[in-house]
């Protein structure tokens, strides 16, 4: 296992569009690995491949209190979505940045475990939200793009800022 670097917005990479993964082999299970490995590490509750410049479809959460409930989703696809739910949210790709997002309440997700199994999930609240926002970074989309352009500008200022000062 290794700890991957994570992409930092607004890294033009984050907004590659990833590809479906052909077979879940061992490179997939190794890359979950990695993921996996790297979130904890960060430490967060989601990523997605993107945002450690993989551009595969490949998502790696674990919301439990105890960071042993490790979910890893590839390929998914939400096929129903319902409500409105309005949360702070946060992203490794975006440190230390925090803002609430108007997300569907619930949604059903399909795709492959890390076995290649076909699963099908129901998902709402902080799951639900965690599966929407990495599925995001799949399609090429950070959560601040669902912000105002002025508050878009003031983060991006904020991170150059912070960049800048440690180097």
């Amino acid at each position: 296992m290794a700890i991957l670097p994570i992409i930092h917005y607004p890294d033009e990479r984050l907004h590659t569009h990833a590809k479906p993964v052909a077979a879940v082999d061992d490179a997939i299970r190794r890359l979950i690995s990695d993921m996996a490995e790297t979130m904890y590490a960060a430490p967060g509750i989601g990523l997605a491949a993107t945002q450690v410049d993989v551009h595969q479809r490949v998502i790696v959460i674990d919301i439990s209190e105890n960071r042993d409930q490790l979910l890893a989703l590839v390929n998914p696809v939400i096929f129903k979505a319902e409500g409105r739910a309005e949360r702070e949210e946060g992203c490794l790709s975006v440190p230390g940045i925090y803002e609430p997002v108007i997300r569907a309440a619930r949604i059903s997700v399909n795709f492959l475990n890390g076995e290649g199994k076909e699963v099908t999930l129901d998902a709402e609240g902080l799951l639900g939200v965690c599966i929407q926002h990495e599925m995001d970074h799949l399609e090429g989309k950070v959560f601040v793009e669902y912000l105002s352009r002025l508050k878009q500008t003031r983060i991006k200022q904020k991170l150059k800022k912070r960049l800048r000062e440690t180097m």
